[in-house]
């Protein structure tokens, strides 16, 4: 079985939504409480969610159970192309994180506002409609985030010095600043090339597209920023830069972490 596995939808495919949501998973558990964070959010609008199966390690029962909770204003999509594109996973595309399918499901979106959501990361209930209003005043827009404990996901601090944007934080140099995709919303007719970046991780570094997606969008896009930190990432103690975050989060990553 390939293509679209599921569909739940309460209304007019047709009709180009709001805004849409692309979820790249290897249906991990915790894909259910992402896709309820986008359940919950208070956007007026319709939601186009499409959740691209990047390798079957999990159940898709776990989107049957959360799509239980979906909203009518809630349209779910899950597309399984029957093989993964990642080189990762055996496919011929070099990202690690999801190979093609933020590229292809940015394409095939049924909105012209496109945001993005790690399927271990979830969002506070304000997030799509403050990233919505800051996209209307530029082309591309952004959100903070909380650094989320990894063992009781429990919030440790806010991001202040890595997804701060433009010009901002310790990739200034390095990078120009950073976006974390799970913070990010462009408009795909006003930035028409930037989802051809998802495709072309840095030469060293297969999980890191998302750095030429940003440069892309910061010299030839005008931007806006929420000011809000509305998106909650969950630390990841495999991650290079996990020493330097818990240095920096000290007491507050502790304390998190207690039971």
């Amino acid at each position: 079985m390939q293509g679209f596995l599921r569909t739940y939808a309460d209304t007019n495919l047709q009709e180009p939504m709001e805004a849409a949501v692309i979820i790249p998973t290897v249906l991990r558990p915790h894909l259910a409480q992402a896709l309820r964070s986008v359940f919950t959010q208070k956007f007026a609008g319709r939601i186009h969610i499409l959740v691209g199966i990047d390798s079957h390690q999990g159940d898709l029962a776990v989107i049957d159970e959360a799509c239980a909770e979906r909203p009518p204003n809630c349209a779910v999509q899950v597309f399984w192309p029957g093989f993964s594109t990642s080189e990762r996973h055996g496919g011929l595309t070099p990202p690690g994180d999801g190979g093609s399918l933020r590229c292809m499901l940015s394409f095939l979106a049924n909105s012209a506002y496109v945001a993005y959501l790690d399927d271990d990361n979830w969002w506070g209930p304000d997030h799509l409609t403050q990233l919505r209003t800051a996209v209307e005043a530029a082309q591309w827009g952004f959100a903070l985030r909380w650094f989320v404990h990894p063992e009781t996901r429990r919030p440790v601090c806010i991001d202040t010095w890595e997804s701060v944007g433009p010009g901002e934080g310790m990739f200034k140099e390095q990078f120009g600043g950073f976006v974390d995709p799970s913070c990010l919303m462009i408009n795909k007719l006003a930035c028409p090339a930037a989802p051809l970046f998802w495709n072309f991780p840095l030469s060293d570094d297969p999980m890191s597209a998302d750095r030429n997606v940003f440069n892309h969008l910061l010299h030839q896009h005008q931007v806006s920023a929420t000011g809000q930190a509305s998106v909650f990432y969950m630390l990841n103690k495999s991650d290079g830069l996990h020493p330097i975050r818990v240095g920096i989060m000290g007491e507050a990553y502790t304390q998190a972490g207690e039971s």
